[in-house]
């Protein structure tokens, strides 16, 4: 019930849980939706299964059953049991190759491909996995850049399921991308550093909300902005 920078949120609809990220303690904490008590956690510090370092990002994967957390400074992602916290898989080392991770920050769920996907942060690039086996199907980036389907030192990941889209925190580019979730192709950006409505200044957090509005968390200029699907500016707040 106590935390050392709470960083990550995830909901679990079916059980009524708020699972947060408690960065500085190195765990996963788990609070009913109801009155906010304490329920459970996940890991602690240290890098042996199940023991996590700085985690960052996580989701959850009703298909699976499963809890998949960005084990940051372990370069991996760990998966434990929805129903019973017991460790389910440990996928990753440090590296740049296939299976291999450098402080990846997200991970989604694209239920429609059957795919997890990782924004691997200072790989500069978006890693695809198999939401089966875990097993690596491909990547997008890798080359620290500013061009299209370029990233540098993305941080947040979202998928937009009626479009069939993934949203991203380009964060150094001060932008977010938005690419095809059926072949990871580029679509379209917007943003650009600033602090004007619909500009950015490291963008470090998105989601979807209703009729595919994608929300930003603007961190450097302290406010949550608002886009249509089409990435038009709505409110800043």
């Amino acid at each position: 019930g106590q935390f050392f920078f709470a960083l990550g949120l995830a909901f679990d609809h079916h059980r009524g849980l708020l699972l947060v990220v408690d960065f500085g303690n190195h765990r996963v904490q788990a609070f009913s939706c109801d009155d906010g008590s304490f329920v459970f956690k996940l890991g602690e510090e240290g890098n042996q299964p199940g023991q996590l370092f700085y985690p960052w990002g996580i989701t959850i994967d009703h298909d699976h059953d499963r809890i998949l957390v960005a084990d940051c400074d372990n370069n991996r992602v760990q998966s434990w049991s929805l129903s019973d916290q017991s460790l389910l898989s440990c996928v990753g080392t440090k590296g740049s190759g296939d299976l291999e991770f450098y402080c990846p920050r997200d991970i989604a769920i694209d239920k429609h491909h059957h795919r997890i996907i990782i924004a691997d942060t200072y790989n500069h690039r978006l890693v695809f996995l198999s939401s089966i086996d875990l097993s690596f199907l491909f990547s997008i980036g890798a080359k620290r850049g500013s061009q299209p389907g370029e990233f540098n030192n993305l941080s947040s990941v979202a998928i937009d399921d009626d479009r069939d889209r993934i949203i991203v925190c380009d964060t150094y580019n001060n932008r977010v991308q938005v690419l095809s979730s059926i072949d990871g192709s580029f679509l379209f950006e917007f943003g650009s550093q600033g602090n004007q409505p619909g500009q950015l200044n490291n963008p470090s957090g998105v989601c979807i909300a209703n009729h595919g509005r994608i929300i930003v968390a603007d961190q450097i200029n302290n406010r949550l902005q608002s886009f249509t699907h089409e990435g038009h500016h709505i409110s800043s707040f």
